[in-house]
Formats: C-alpha cells, sequence, structure tokens
C-alpha cells in the first residue's frame, strides 16, 4: 500500500480527503482532494508533509492541505494548520515553516475601468515593463531612509499611503486594512538592509503582473459589489516581502532550530517540551521569547509586503496615465495574503478558541457575517483571489455568505506546482513557449527567458480544476474567471 498515511485514508465527503489520526498525530488531516488524485503513483511527500504538520504542539481542530497543495519547506504549500493560543503555560506553537520565506507573498487584483477588446494591450504591457521594476534585483526600488523603513515596518500600506505610494481611500480593500500590530520590529541589519531599497520591486520566481480580462461572470451581484463585469480590463499583482521578509525567516529558522536536537528520526526540544518530525517543522511556544520575536518580526515583514503591494500599484497608475490614449480608473478590488500566521478566534468542535492560524500557500475566506470583514463585503464574503498560470486562467471567489468554513475560514491560493522547476526547466523550452503564448493571444515579457519554462503552464495544475474542487468542498464559491492578455515577470 505504500506510505503509513495511505491505510487511514478514507472519503470525508465532497472534495474531501481524510487520513484519520495515527502514530504521534494529534489530530486528523483533510486533504481537498479525490480518489483519485491519491492514488498509487502520487508523490508521497506532500501528504506526509500534513501528517506531520498533525503533530504539532497545540493542534487544534484538523490539519488541512488546499485543492492546490504540494510539496513545501515542512508545511505542505496549500496547508493550513491552527494552534492554540492557550496551550499550556506558553500556548501552542508557533512555525516559521507554517509560513514560509516570502512572508506575506500575497495577490492584489484592480479593476482599470477599461474595456479590453478596446484597448491596446500590447501598449500597456510595454509601458508597464517600463514602470514596474522585475527581476531577483532591488534595481529600481524605492530608497528608503532608516525612518521610512522603519514607518512600513510599522504601519503597512497606511504608512505607504501616508509617503504617497498607493491611496487611503484602498485600505478598507486590503486584507487587515493592511496592516498587522508589530511592538520591537527587532530585525537584524541584513534584513533591514534588504529592505531599504526593495519597496516596489516586483521580484523574481512565481511573481508576476498579469493584465487579464473578466473572462466569465458565475455570480453577478457578488461580482458587481467586487467591481468586476465581463469584458472589463483588470491587474493582477502577485508579490510579497521581497529579500526583507526572506532574510527575516532565515534569522528566525536558525534561531528556533538551535533549540531542537536530532533524537533517532525525530527531533526534540527538551527546553520546550516538543518533540517533532521534520527540522523544517521546528516551532516556539508562541508566548516564548523566540515565538513573540517571530510573530513580531514576521508581521514587520507583513507590513512590508502589504505596503510593496501599494507602492506597485501606484506604478500601475503611472503606467496607465503614461499612456496618452487610455483614460483609466485604477481601484483595488481586494488584497490577500497567502503565507501569514494570524491570532483568529474560530469555533472547534463546538467550541471558541483563540488560535493562531497558519496559512502557506492558502487564502483566508471570512464569510460576509463576520465582524472583521470591511462593511463592503458584509452579507457578501470575502474575495479570494487565486491566480493560475500565465496560458489559462486566475479565478475570484467568495467567502460563503454567512457561517464560516470548518477549514479555519481558509481557501486556495493559486494553482498549484504540477513539476518541480528542474523538471520544467529540463522539459519545457522557453523560446517555444514564448512563440506559443504569443500565438494564443498572450504577451510577454521576462527579464529571465530561463525561468519562463519553470512558470510554464504544463508546471501547474489546472487551476479551474482546483476551484472546482475548492467549491465542492464547500470552502469558497467562484465568482469571476480572468482570462491572461499580458504578462510581466522577473
Amino acid at each position: 500500500m505504500g506510505a503509513t498515511w495511505r491505510h487511514h485514508l478514507a472519503e470525508d465527503g465532497p472534495g474531501r480527503m481524510r487520513i484519520k489520526k495515527h502514530g504521534r498525530m494529534l489530530a486528523d488531516a483533510i486533504m481537498v482532494s479525490e480518489p483519485d488524485m491519491l492514488g498509487e503513483g502520487v508523490d508521497d511527500r506532500s501528504p506526509q508533509q500534513l501528517v506531520n504538520t498533525a503533530e504539532l504542539p497545540g493542534i487544534v481542530g484538523e490539519a488541512w492541505a488546499m485543492a492546490d497543495w504540494h510539496f513545501g519547506y515542512g508545511f505542505p504549500i496549500g496547508g493550513v494548520v491552527a494552534t492554540s493560543v492557550d496551550y499550556g503555560e506558553s500556548g501552542g506553537g508557533v512555525s516559521p515553516g507554517g509560513v514560509g520565506f516570502d512572508i506575506n507573498c500575497g495577490v492584489r487584483l484592480l479593476s482599470t475601468g477599461l474595456s479590453a477588446a478596446s484597448t491596446d494591450i500590447r501598449t500597456i504591457i510595454d509601458s508597464l515593463q517600463k514602470s514596474v521594476p522585475a527581476g531577483a534585483s532591488s534595481k529600481g526600488g524605492v530608497q528608503l531612509s532608516s525612518t521610512n523603513l522603519d514607518d512600513i515596518l510599522s504601519g503597512g500600506a497606511q504608512a505607504a499611503s501616508e509617503m504617497g505610494l498607493g491611496s487611503h481611500a484602498d485600505l478598507d480593500r486590503l486584507e487587515s486594512r493592511g496592516f498587522l500590530e508589530t511592538t520591537e520590529r527587532a530585525l537584524s541589519e541584513r534584513a533591514l538592509k534588504r529592505g531599504g531599497k526593495s519597496l516596489g520591486t516586483l521580484g523574481s520566481g512565481n511573481h508576476f503582473l498579469e493584465v487579464q480580462v473578466v473572462d466569465t461572470v458565475l455570480d453577478f451581484h457578488t461580482a458587481e459589489e467586487f467591481g468586476l463585469k465581463e469584458g472589463d480590463l483588470t491587474v493582477m499583482i502577485h508579490s510579497g516581502s521581497r529579500g526583507l521578509g526572506h532574510q527575516v525567516c532565515s534569522d528566525h529558522v536558525k534561531n528556533i532550530e538551535s533549540n531542537y536536537k536530532q533524537v533517532g528520526s525525530r527531533w526534540v526540544s527538551e527546553r520546550w517540551g516538543f518533540d517533532i518530525a521534520d527540522r523544517q517543522l521546528a516551532c516556539a511556544p508562541i508566548h516564548s521569547v523566540e515565538g513573540r520575536d517571530y510573530i513580531d518580526a514576521m508581521n514587520s515583514a507583513g507590513n512590508f509586503a502589504f505596503a510593496n503591494r501599494s507602492a506597485l500599484t501606484q506604478r500601475v497608475e503611472e503606467s496607465f496615465r503614461g499612456v496618452a490614449s487610455i483614460d483609466a480608473d485604477i481601484r483595488v478590488t481586494y488584497d490577500v495574503s497567502h503565507n501569514i500566521a494570524k491570532f483568529e478566534t474560530h469555533e472547534v468542535h463546538g467550541s471558541n478558541c483563540k488560535c493562531c492560524v497558519h496559512r502557506k500557500g492558502a487564502t483566508r475566506a471570512f464569510s460576509g457575517g463576520n465582524p472583521d470583514l470591511a462593511d463592503d463585503f458584509q452579507g457578501i464574503g470575502q474575495p479570494v483571489l487565486v491566480p493560475g498560470d500565465m496560458g489559462r486562467a486566475s479565478w475570484v471567489l467568495a467567502g460563503p455568505k454567512k457561517g464560516e468554513n470548518d477549514a479555519f475560514s481558509s481557501s486556495c491560493h493559486g494553482a498549484g506546482r504540477k513539476l518541480s522547476r528542474t523538471a520544467a526547466r529540463n522539459t519545457i523550452d522557453p523560446e517555444a513557449l514564448v512563440k506559443e503564448l504569443e500565438d494564443m493571444g498572450i504577451i510577454v515579457r521576462a527579464k529571465t527567458r530561463s525561468l519562463l519554462s519553470e512558470e510554464a503552464p504544463e508546471a501547474y495544475k489546472n487551476v479551474d480544476d482546483v476551484v472546482r474542487l475548492t467549491e465542492s468542498a464547500g470552502l469558497a464559491r467562484p465568482v469571476a474567471r480572468l482570462r491572461p492578455l499580458g504578462v510581466i515577470k522577473g
């Protein structure tokens, strides 16, 4: 039968597969999937990673893998795990591996007020390419003084708007209003140096800026409330906290891991009494010095990411204004994070629980009745932005109209990788890919040509299938499908 978890696998309703608690698991695990997706021959690593996360100290409810799950660092990407704030004396574990290295990597969707059919897309793409710095370096970023950087780290998107980067009017359309609470902001000099010149840059890897058309609307009332209608031109930004966030994660992984030693196949912290299956899951108690320091630094990096997407939004606006023949009305539809840990209250097995919800490659999907959701979305549900790949589609979903979903109000965050980056580079010709996309009417601009192979449509699951599974599992409902017209990558 292969991996042990397969002996404990069972269907658990539409779009759900449950791995029942066994071994050292402290909770069941649920994968948003179907039986034929977990058959023999499927890579066992991601489900095993999910099983490992179900051993995290203080876990409450179930460990979840969203429909776009795939192999990651410690946690599977698509993983959602909540740990109790009130577990023991110091709280359950908070794990940097449950957030990832690109802290508050997320997506922002902009409406333009333009008809795609009557807009010169190539001119727009050319203008955006000149205005939006892309690539692994920080060249072209906003140069921040130490005071301005601290303002960004403490104030997020609001601080950016006060600096003229983004609009204050957009804040209600950003998750958490683009702000995460911090106190010390004790980031390393290396992290601060990396953040001092990278604000307003897109980055590389799977980050992108994409011009899209609203191809299909499935929920007309919700789409109207979100400011979307068929035929409209939209812009999607996918970026995060850049080198600053990566450095924050690296620093705290090293610090927290230093409290563990290997005992056989396990990793044990005698200091905290934690025993985990994988070093990459190293966690600190929420209320410990290391836990508090990580959460504070993570929130600081999260604020930087919100501000980064605001600065990128301003560059998009300037780019559109620079095209004399176009009169765009750029507005934020929504901005979501999909790599973050947040303190939230959820009902778990009939009781309210204040917990630390790790979402790694997963999107918050609050219901329209959640008091933390802006007034614009009350009774409707939070927008959930799901980028797909540059050859097929992206989606806008919405959380439930009322009543939170049982995955800690979470949903998928993208299509999910099907091929590793190495496998994609070895099998996909970037020049042939560019021609294929151009033949489909999709304009491609990439600073690093070889990167395109890693980001080819064939390297990803079909996002339409991911959305179908997400809806089937009752986590979010589809609102509109967005088709790519042009893409800019690092």
